[in-house]
This record gives C-alpha cells, sequence and structure tokens, in this order.
C-alpha cells in the first residue's frame, strides 16, 4: 500500500470512528429521581440545559425568610432558563417538623412560591438522599462538603455541573448569587 493510500485509508477510518463515537455521558446530577412535595417522582433529566439553584430549606429556621427572595431571584431569572430547586429538610433544629403538605401550604400562604418543592429529605447523616450525597461529595467536585444549616445553595449550570456554593447566610437576592446566576444564563 502506498503512501497516500495509507494516509486514506486512516483518515476514513478515524473520521468513521468519530462520527460513531458513543454520545457524551450524562451529567451525574441528571441520573437522580426525587420525589416532587405531592409525592410524584421527578427525573431531574427534566431540568437539563437549565441554571438551577439547589437549595435546603426549613419553614421555622432563622433563614426561612430567603423563601421570599428565593421567589424573586425565580421570578427575575425563570424566563431564562432559571430554576430554584428547594428540598425541606429537619435535619437541623428540628426547624421543619411538618408533612409535605403542610410544608406546602406554608410556602404558598406565606411566601406565595411557584418554583419546585420537594418532598421533605435528610441532606446529611446515614439516612442523607443519594441527591445530597453527591452534591457534598468532595470526590465528585470541588463544592463538596457537609451541609452546615438550612439554605445551603448549589448552583449548578446548564450541563448539569455544580459551579458555586453558598452557605445559608448568603442572600438569594445578594450581589454574590445574582452575578452567579447571571454568569451561568
Amino acid at each position: 500500500m502506498n503512501k497516500h493510500r495509507f494516509l486514506a485509508f486512516f483518515g476514513c477510518f478515524f473520521f468513521a470512528l468519530s462520527a460513531h463515537a458513543a454520545p457524551k455521558a450524562q451529567a451525574p446530577l441528571y441520573k437522580f429521581q426525587v420525589k416532587d412535595i405531592d409525592g410524584k417522582p421527578v427525573k431531574l433529566d427534566k431540568y437539563k440545559g437549565k441554571v438551577l439553584l439547589i437549595v435546603n430549606t426549613a419553614s421555622q429556621c432563622g433563614y426561612t425568610y430567603q423563601y421570599k427572595g428565593l421567589q424573586k431571584i425565580y421570578q427575575k431569572y425563570k424566563a431564562k432558563g432559571f430554576e430554584v430547586l428547594a428540598f425541606p429538610s429537619n435535619d437541623f433544629g428540628r426547624q421543619e417538623p411538618g408533612s409535605d403538605k403542610q410544608i406546602k401550604a406554608f410556602c404558598s400562604a406565606k411566601y406565595k412560591t411557584t418554583f419546585p418543592l420537594f418532598h421533605k429529605i435528610p441532606v446529611r447523616g446515614p439516612q442523607k438522599h443519594p441527591l445530597y450525597h453527591y452534591l457534598t461529595n468532595k470526590k465528585a467536585h470541588k463544592f463538596g462538603g457537609a451541609i452546615s444549616w438550612n439554605f445551603n445553595k448549589f448552583l449548578i449550570n446548564r450541563k448539569g455541573q455544580i459551579t458555586q456554593r453558598f452557605q445559608s447566610g448568603d442572600e438569594p437576592e445578594g450581589k454574590e448569587i445574582t452575578q452567579a446566576i447571571e454568569k451561568s444564563l
């Protein structure tokens, strides 16, 4: 086989390989299934291509007022592909003792929330929900580490990657969070 045929053969061979390459792996976040506040299953791949702010919440916490700020940023950025995903948890000071039905009624009546609320889950300890195992896994990404209190926040880009983490005291409408959201959009 002469040099030109050899190069043409391998060129076609590698082109064919690349054309049939396996699709890119799905971001780990999108592999999780959770239950919404009404108990219905929700696959997180439903949110592919959106910017997400995942928050562990509680109704009787000093930070509960942040529901108002979460609703405001949700309204402000929703049309651009932004979602707030709230996961109530009773892990800190037993500040979320209510049932899912009570949590939903509280959030709707007091804060007029329209962003997705999910089933109450543990976010720490041996019963920690698999989603929070991933979010807090230091080996999976640089934003891992234990949830410190209610209203910790994870910012997820459109590719399903965690790009920033915010603590309880970081206000949803604060400059740091809004700038990070706008950069991700």
